[in-house]
């Protein structure tokens, strides 16, 4: 009779490694290591119930506040929004207000998201065609915006028509936005730029908002 026999097992390959949980918020736990399982394999790469065991709980006990996998990465896609606006609030708040410096800061903070959490920026584009059936991601992503209106009003000069702020912020947007998904799908380097992301930024906010008053 061999150790195998026995019951033993045989040395092998460890399996990925499980998150410890003991007691505490279990969603909030749990939404966390669908973030991570969306930073490795995508959101259609894996299953609630490899998400449980990662999780280090039972394959039940996700449904005790989910009703299916869409809900976790739903929330897991609420919460990066969630996160990246008050980081560019933050942000924003603690920038040189002069020569556009809060709105540099808010792009900065746009870009290095989408580099830190290219998967649950993704998810947060990419989740439904719109939001309009999602009352409340579409109130999250307003918010989000709010924060890009905010300072260009606070940018431009007094009396500027709001159909002009509104324009302005949507192009500062559209530009960071696009050079956000260049930057992680990795076809930056086609277009030969070599000038690193403050100077892009910098310049970005000149053309568009005009020079600083």
């Amino acid at each position: 009779m061999n150790k195998t026999d026995l019951g033993e097992k045989k040395p092998g390959k460890p399996g990925p490694k499980r998150a410890a949980y003991h007691h505490g918020d279990l969603r909030a736990h749990l939404i966390e290591t669908v973030r991570t399982l969306v930073e490795e394999k995508g959101a259609d790469g894996f299953s609630i119930s490899e998400a449980a065991r990662r999780a280090g709980v039972s394959s039940a006990a996700p449904y005790k506040h989910f009703a299916d996998k869409d809900a976790i990465v739903r929330e897991v896609a609420m919460e990066g929004m969630r996160r990246l606006g008050a980081q560019m609030d933050a942000q924003a708040q603690a920038a040189d207000p002069h020569n556009f410096g809060r709105v540099n800061a808010i792009g900065h903070v746009y870009v290095d998201f989408a580099r830190r959490e290219p998967g649950v920026f993704r998810l947060m584009f990419g989740l439904t065609e719109g939001h309009d059936g999602d009352p409340e991601m579409e109130e999250v992503g307003r918010a989000t915006y709010g924060i890009v209106i905010r300072e260009v009003i606070s940018a431009m000069p007094q009396g500027t028509p709001e159909e002009v702020i509104r324009r302005r912020a949507y192009m500062l947007w559209m530009c960071v936005h696009g050079h956000s998904f260049l930057q992680i799908d990795r076809k930056v380097n086609v277009s030969e730029i070599t000038a690193p992301d403050a100077e892009v930024l910098a310049e970005l906010s000149v053309r568009i908002l005009g020079e600083p008053s």
